[in-house]
């Protein structure tokens, strides 16, 4: 074979190379919702170290102030998928077929401090020194509906003390709920530690009992995508699911099971502090993960029975239809169930 023709097989053979790899390196563009929360960290940790990228997803976050706004988002298409509580909204919109939970997040773990359930300074001073004494006071929620609602219900139920006795103060957005506490506009809250105990330090609260006494197993946050997606792209999802886990993994042996590196810790902590708690110097802001972090599941794995709890209370409470039901919401196809 003569050196042109040597020459153009060679250069052949290369375009063909370049194409194959340009094809296999291809990013699929994606945005994913959060909010600016620590326990979103797995999501922060999976974006900053590029677990998403090695998967061949090239991630656009897109930040929300509460979870039923990204719930619509989700739903319309605008975000692929996202992590939060599971609502009353997510349960309507799951009716319409349009959202699937196709996984787990954060969980109460009682080996492990949770959510904490706070009194104001000022109702505390006045009497509201343990969850039992709840009945005639207010308490602050973004929506009814929401994860709030469903808490101050299953406090409600093991203190034996009416729902509907408490004045549920529905605030949209958790900031404004933070500063209603701090200044005894609403009597009393239930939220993670990463928050509560910001509050606490500032004086503004008083902590008068654990939700994880009332309700060990609470599956509180899920990951959850468009009917669509979950039926449509697995492959591209569960790729999202194998980066998140490993932002999971990274989360958990840093903050929760410490057994993670005193160096992979900092590193960890600086990663998250780019979205998370901003208006603080990053030693301020490191123990509220720390100290503070709750567990979220190894695997991404979902609690279905919290779920079913969660639905049978917001159907009790006329919030969803009665024709609701878990396996309108969730694909257990992704990850393990129990």
């Amino acid at each position: 074979m003569g050196f042109q023709n040597t020459r153009a097989v060679a250069l052949s053979s290369l375009a063909v190379m370049m194409a194959w790899t340009g094809a296999a390196f291809a990013q699929t563009d994606i945005n994913v919702g959060a909010l600016r929360l620590a326990s979103q960290a797995p999501t922060f940790i999976a974006y900053e170290k590029g677990y998403f990228k090695e998967e061949g997803l090239d991630v656009d976050l897109k930040f929300f102030e509460a979870a039923n706004a990204l719930s619509v988002a989700v739903a319309g298409g605008d975000v692929s998928y996202g992590t939060t509580s599971i609502t009353g909204s997510l349960f309507n919109l799951a009716e319409r077929g349009v959202v699937k939970v196709i996984a787990g997040g954060l969980s109460e773990d009682p080996q492990i401090p949770g959510a904490v359930i706070l009194a104001s300074k000022k109702a505390h001073d006045a009497g509201l020194t343990e969850p039992s004494k709840l009945a005639g006071h207010s308490f602050g929620a973004t929506t009814a509906g929401s994860s709030f609602h469903y808490m101050l219900a299953e406090i409600a139920q093991k203190d034996g003390f009416a729902l509907d006795s408490v004045q549920l103060k529905p605030l949209q957005k958790i900031g404004a709920i933070v500063g209603a506490i701090s200044t005894g506009q609403i009597d009393a809250w239930v939220i993670q530690p990463s928050i509560a105990n910001k509050i606490l330090a500032d004086g503004g609260a008083v902590k008068i009992g654990d939700y994880n006494a009332y309700d060990p197993d609470y599956q509180v946050t899920a990951v959850f995508t468009s009917t669509q997606i979950a039926e449509g792209d697995r492959a591209q999802t569960e790729a999202f699911l194998r980066a998140l886990s490993r932002g999971v993994s990274d989360y958990n042996a840093a903050f929760v099971d410490k057994t993670a590196p005193a160096a992979d810790v900092d590193a960890l902590v600086g990663m998250v502090h780019k979205y998370v708690g901003t208006d603080m110097a990053v030693e301020e802001f490191a123990p509220s993960l720390t100290e503070d972090s709750m567990r979220v599941n190894d695997g991404l794995t979902l609690s279905t029975t919290s779920v079913a709890k969660q639905l049978k209370f917001l159907q009790d409470s006329k919030l969803v239809s009665d024709n609701i039901t878990v396996e309108m919401l969730v694909d257990p196809s992704y990850v393990a169930t129990r």
